[in-house]
């Protein structure tokens, strides 16, 4: 419903007077000391006067055209008035250029009147005139004066005159700024300064009563985004000459009485029939006319020919199939009234929260109108704007906060008790393969039902759009619902019975098992995983400002997880089930854990409701209190990891099967895409298919040539011992980023082991003599190349250097120990080494491995192995303590064990023989295990 402040039909076109004798002019400030001393605008003057039911506006503005986008910002001079209430009068337009006054009214310049309806695209027809004039002969330096009054009238307001005023507030500067009200003094109306910081000037002047501000308003205090709609007053003037909430009642509710507006032989009287004739049922029959007019009447908004208060007939919304909230409401009045079901029309205001309950009593505190209906003796609101509303949400409650009922009596202002939806907005069920390994990506299969006024949209939206489009609409919906992931057979469903759009999908994303004191652990609560209650009341002035926790709105999480080895060995940690409250909403989780099968069950409901201040530590307690216990997998112990898959497990594994069949039909979709190519050959890396993983990395460079596909690719190649295309590929990452520090870490490794440790060198050097925080570590990275292909006592020395310039770095010591490890030099400054670097606690995992080399170098055998355990226990895929531990193990009689070691370090590094090869450590006659 269109707040504009309204009067009778008036002209539709411009007026040209002189301003009226209620007027005080404005001057303009000094300008002898010149204008450029003062801002750019020089004068902003609103007065206002109500009487007799009219608003007069009259605004005078004064701008200095101060620069080239000022001139082209106030060259063309837009306003808009409403024909039917009122008119638009021009007092002045003048350039003033220095002691000239050149009056562009005068030489024939006049306000060109634009028809057309410019809201049509937000499903609008205002009926506002808009009057523009492109302003001859403005120059930078002049000043350009206007002066324009604007009267209304509305006639639906009985008399009654309201009016908005919007100020301006610092850090704007003016070089006069006032506002001013004037009324008779036998009728004062009701005044309210939304702005704080605003102290009028009353006077009397000539029978009328006067306030004046002097502007512009003081920065406006902060206000928390969380906090409720009350305390975010905009910076405004209100007034209005209605006594009451009840007085805006009785006044408006005339405009809404339904009797006699369906003739007995009108079409609408067949619709009747059938609600009726469907269902005996009240509550079915008030859903059943709900429908009708929110699915056969469009939205339009109509503020034309006295529309913005007034709502065309049940009649003309039939016939024209659109209407506005003041047509659907009146229309849906009707139809209940004609069943019998009580139903009154109420006020409201959509979209700032409680911000009625401060407001002056008037229309214009309100921007919406709906039904507030009573069946079975309970109140229904039913909302004709909205849509796809069904049985399941005929109790929901609008986020409204305060109504106002229109009764033939008034009535004040009455509270809206919300609570959670019936049906969530959002509901998701996603149903996971993990059958074979927790490492490996999770296929799974994802249908999202959307409800309300989002399922509209969407269905709206994909109806005009072609197939590929409407899968990646999809997508995006997906992804910020459930992150990244590649998807396939993407569907998008509408129901229009069911008041839903369904989309659907099937997808692979990444695991999200993590490794948590020796397990792996999943975290499986989605719904409050991203909830975040911080509310800031630590200012002074906010210490009494309580929380809004959101409008009413659900979703629900439905997840089944399959497990390997028929779930065998895996628990629970955490609060398995959950029902109450968190921090404002309503929390409700079940939790299944049976025959392999995870299922969690979860909806999460904001309800409208209000956190006062005194509560907000124990509601953020709650919500810490809820997460911190929220439910975890815990996989047991020897679960199945990538590298234990074999090729006949994967052949006949429905996990992998899955991610095949997602990807190739991903791949096959949209063939000039490289992730699945990219994903699919990550797969088959983990699965030991070296040769497929290079082929898709093949196809994907096809397309898509890029310095982290070159590096793959040469990192796989030298893997599979083809040293020449590893480098060929390393080289043309090179030419792709020839900085970059991972394309420089590894082509000096390819060139080193190739022959080129020169070549490779002098790539260093160069990066080393740029200098950089980087230097540190191209020198680290010299002597690891160094140690390994050359001079170990040279590596030495360098990182002797680095160590006594960056002392408090234990990666240097790590590297150095590591190096003295594999080429067997300085055995004890080694082991002091790692053990500095541990005492830092930074990278252990590394750091235990280096000291179980020192250890192993030193004959002592039991100390490597308990340092190896503790590095695989933080790292399992760890392949250079596999490979360390399968020597150790061997030599201490435990051929099973170092064969299963020494299979999956040659499982996930192929050339790790050669790795170790080269510091004179061999698995000569183990026996891999697989």
């Amino acid at each position: 419903m269109a707040l504009a402040a309204a009067a009778a039909r008036a002209g539709e076109v411009p007026l040209y007077q002189k301003a009226p004798d209620w007027v005080v002019p404005a001057a303009l400030p000094d300008l002898s000391k010149g204008a450029n001393t003062l801002p750019p605008l020089l004068v902003f003057d609103s007065q206002m006067r109500i009487e007799n039911g009219e608003v007069w506006r009259y605004v005078d503005t004064a701008t200095r055209i101060a620069s080239a986008e000022q001139l082209g910002q106030q060259s063309s001079l837009t306003t808009a008035w409403v024909p039917d209430k009122g008119d638009l009068i021009v007092h002045r337009v003048e350039i003033l250029r220095g002691s000239e006054t050149i009056d562009v009214i005068a030489r024939g310049q006049k306000f060109d009147v634009l028809r057309r309806e410019e809201n049509l695209e937000q499903r609008s027809l205002t009926g506002i005139l808009t009057g523009v004039m492109a302003v001859q002969g403005l120059q930078i330096g002049d000043i350009l004066r206007v002066t324009l009054s604007t009267t209304t009238r509305d006639s639906a307001l009985a008399g009654r005159a309201q009016a908005l005023a919007g100020l301006p507030v610092a850090p704007l500067k003016l070089g006069f700024g006032r506002a001013r009200l004037l009324w008779p003094k036998a009728a004062m109306p009701k005044v309210q300064m939304l702005a704080s910081g605003l102290t009028p000037k009353q006077a009397d002047v000539g029978g009328y009563g006067e306030l004046t501000w002097t502007l512009p308003a003081p920065k406006q205090p902060e206000i928390p985004r969380d906090a409720p709609g009350r305390f975010k007053k905009p910076p405004q003037l209100e007034v209005s000459t209605f006594t009451g909430w009840d007085d805006v009642s009785r006044v408006m509710e005339p405009l809404y009485r339904t009797k006699g507006l369906i003739a007995a032989d009108h079409p609408l009287r067949a619709e009747i029939a059938a609600i009726m004739a469907a269902t005996p049922d009240p509550l079915q029959r008030t859903q059943r006319a709900l429908e009708l007019v929110q699915d056969k009447i469009r939205y339009l908004a109509v503020g034309m020919n006295g529309g913005n208060y007034q709502p065309q007939s049940p009649a003309q919304t039939w016939t024209l199939r659109y209407g506005d909230c003041k047509a659907k409401t009146l229309l849906l009045l009707a139809l209940l009234h004609e069943m019998g079901i009580t139903a009154e029309p109420v006020l409201a205001n959509l979209g700032e929260g409680d911000i009625v309950s401060v407001r002056l009593p008037s229309a214009a505190a309100f921007n919406h109108i709906l039904v507030r209906a009573t069946v079975n003796g309970e109140t229904l609101w039913l909302d004709g704007t909205g849509s796809g509303s069904r049985l399941a949400d005929i109790h929901d409650t609008p986020p409204l906060y305060n109504v106002l009922p229109l009764r033939p009596d008034g009535a004040g202002l009455m509270p809206v008790a919300m609570h959670a939806d019936g049906r969530p907005g959002l509901d998701i069920s996603i149903a996971s393969d993990e059958s074979t390994s927790p490492d490996l990506p999770r296929p799974f299969t994802v249908t999202a039902v959307f409800s309300g006024g989002i399922a509209g949209q969407l269905a709206l939206i994909a109806n005009q759009l072609g197939p590929k489009e409407r899968a990646q609409l999809a997508t995006r919906s997906f992804k910020a619902i459930i992150g990244d992931a590649l998807y396939a057979d993407v569907r998008i469903t509408p129901d229009t019975a069911a008041g839903t759009t369904t989309v659907t999908a099937r997808g692979v994303g990444d695991s999200d098992w993590e490794r948590q004191d020796k397990r792996l652990k999943l975290s499986v609560a989605k719904a409050v995983a991203d909830m975040n209650f911080a509310p800031d009341r630590a200012r002074t002035a906010w210490a009494a400002i309580p929380v809004s926790t959101g409008n009413p709105q659900g979703v629900r999480w439905q997840q089944s997880l399959r497990l390997p080895d028929a779930g065998r060995g895996y628990r629970i940690d955490g609060t398995a089930d959950f029902n109450g409250p968190v921090a404002g909403r309503q929390y409700r989780r079940t939790l299944t854990l049976a025959n392999g099968l995870l299922g969690i069950d979860e909806r999460l409901d904001a309800t409208g409701a209000e956190i006062p201040v005194s509560a907000i530590a124990a509601a953020r307690n709650q919500l810490a209190a809820v997460k911190s216990q929220a439910p975890r997998l815990v996989a047991p112990e020897g679960v199945p990891r990538s590298w234990d898959v074999s090729a006949k497990q994967a052949a006949t594994s429905t996990q992998v099967k899955a991610i095949d069949a997602v990807l190739a039909t991903n791949i096959a979709t949209d063939p000039e895409e490289v992730a699945g190519l990219v994903v699919r050959a990550d797969l088959r890396t983990h699965l030991g298919d070296l040769k497929g993983a290079r082929a898709d990395l093949d196809a994907a460079i096809a397309l898509k040539p890029t310095l982290e596909l070159y590096l793959a690719r040469a990192e796989l190649a030298q893997a599979l011992g083809d040293l020449k295309a590893a480098t060929a590929d390393a080289e043309a990452a090179q030419g792709l980023d020839p900085a970059a520090g991972n394309v420089i870490n590894i082509l000096t490794d390819i060139k080193s082991e190739v022959g080129d440790l020169d070549g490779a060198l002098a790539i260093i050097d160069e990066r080393i003599a740029q200098g950089g925080e980087t230097r540190s570590d191209f020198r680290t990275l010299k002597a690891s190349l160094l140690a390994d292909f050359g001079d170990a006592a040279a590596a030495v020395q360098i990182m002797d250097e680095e160590v006594t310039a960056n002392p408090g770095k234990s990666q240097l010591y790590n590297s150095r120990c590591y190096i003295k490890a594999t080429r067997n030099l300085m055995l004890e400054s080694a082991l002091e080494d790692c053990n500095k670097a541990l005492a830092m606690n930074n990278s252990p995992a590394a750091t235990y491995d280096s000291r179980a080399m020192v250890y192993f170098r030193q004959g002592k055998l039991d100390l490597a192995l308990a340092d190896l355990n503790t590095a695989l226990d933080l790292v399992p895929g760890l392949d250079d303590s596999r490979f360390m531990r399968a020597i150790v193990l061997a030599k201490l009689g435990r051929a099973a064990e170092a064969g299963r070691d020494l299979a999956i370090a040659r499982r996930v590094n192929p050339h790790i023989d050669a790795q170790f090869g080269r510091y004179g450590v061999k698995a000569s006659g183990i026996k891999p295990v697989v």
